[in-house]
């Protein structure tokens, strides 16, 4: 499709992914049952989704923004304890027998809690549905894939067929998303930055933070140190101003602007032309069934 995008779609995306679970009871069920807590079962469930020969430190979470790789150690710890999950000597964690059961089990209650919602009438939720697969069938070729990527996980995930109007609205979201952080990456690695030092530029740009003291703590994957010498990095190519409070500089501003523009470009060129003409009613719709959530 043609400018100018419909990027108000985008946060419209990630908020439905937000609320998607709002009332599903299995995780507390499970748990419980388990004697696991949240940040575990997520666990389970992200390397449930990984790559069937085991996923390395580097294909768990958005590592391609870390400096801190194993940050969910104490997850981890937990799951091998409850017999979820081992990891081998090279450092791959796998689900075991048990840990299978229970994404199954998962992935099945899941399932029957979408079939259940319809916050919208079903053949709006299953044309909403429709026309967002296409927008992500067109996109996904389009974008380099390596061992950061997120489109990959999109076809482990459908290894259950979704079985309801929202389920395949849901499957198709999530994979709209996945495709949004692979344009991200494709948009920022063009610039030559890398991932901890965009983040940290990114944080600066939207003013989340003024002082160092006040930064390293959002950046729960970097440590002091590294997040210290991203600043250093962006200082070297101007983007950053010297001293504090932590401005970026109008090269910055223009920089890290240009990454969004490219990101929108990578993400919404690709869509069918017809599917771009359906964006107001895609908009409109998918904030209904938003507010439905709610």
């Amino acid at each position: 499709m043609l400018p100018p995008y419909p990027i108000e779609i985008v946060p419209l995306i990630q908020q439905f992914l937000q609320r998607r679970q709002g009332r599903f009871g299995f995780p507390m069920r499970a748990t419980e049952r388990l004697g696991i807590d949240r940040p575990a079962l997520a666990f389970v469930s992200t390397i449930g989704a990984g790559p069937v020969e085991g996923s390395v430190p580097t294909q768990i979470g958005n590592a391609a923004y870390y400096t801190i790789l194993d940050a969910w150690r104490p997850q981890a710890a937990v799951v091998e304890a409850a017999g979820l999950a081992s990891e081998d000597a090279g450092g791959r964690w796998t689900v075991t027998e048990r840990g299978r059961d229970l994404v199954r089990e998962l992935r099945t209650a899941l399932r029957a809690y979408y079939a259940s919602l319809q916050p919208v009438p079903a053949a709006e939720l299953s044309r909403l549905a429709a026309l967002l697969e296409r927008a992500f069938q067109a996109i996904a070729p389009t974008l380099p894939q390596d061992r950061d990527s997120h489109i990959p996980r999109v076809a482990r995930l459908r290894e259950m067929p979704a079985g309801s109007p929202f389920g395949d609205l849901d499957a198709a979201v999530y994979a709209l998303w996945m495709a949004r952080d692979d344009a991200h990456m494709a948009a920022w690695r063009a610039e030559s930055i890398d991932g901890p030092a965009l983040d940290v530029l990114t944080r600066i740009w939207r003013a989340e933070a003024s002082t160092i003291a006040e930064l390293a703590p959002r950046l729960t994957h970097q440590g002091p140190d590294d997040v210290d010498a991203a600043i250093g990095r962006l200082r070297e190519r101007g983007w950053l101003d010297e001293g504090e409070p932590l401005r970026a500089t109008e090269s910055g501003r223009i920089a890290r602007q240009g990454i969004e523009d490219e990101t929108d470009r990578l993400f919404f060129s690709p869509w069918p032309e017809d599917v771009g003409r359906e964006a107001p009613w895609i908009r409109e719709r998918l904030e209904a069934v938003n507010q439905a959530l709610a």
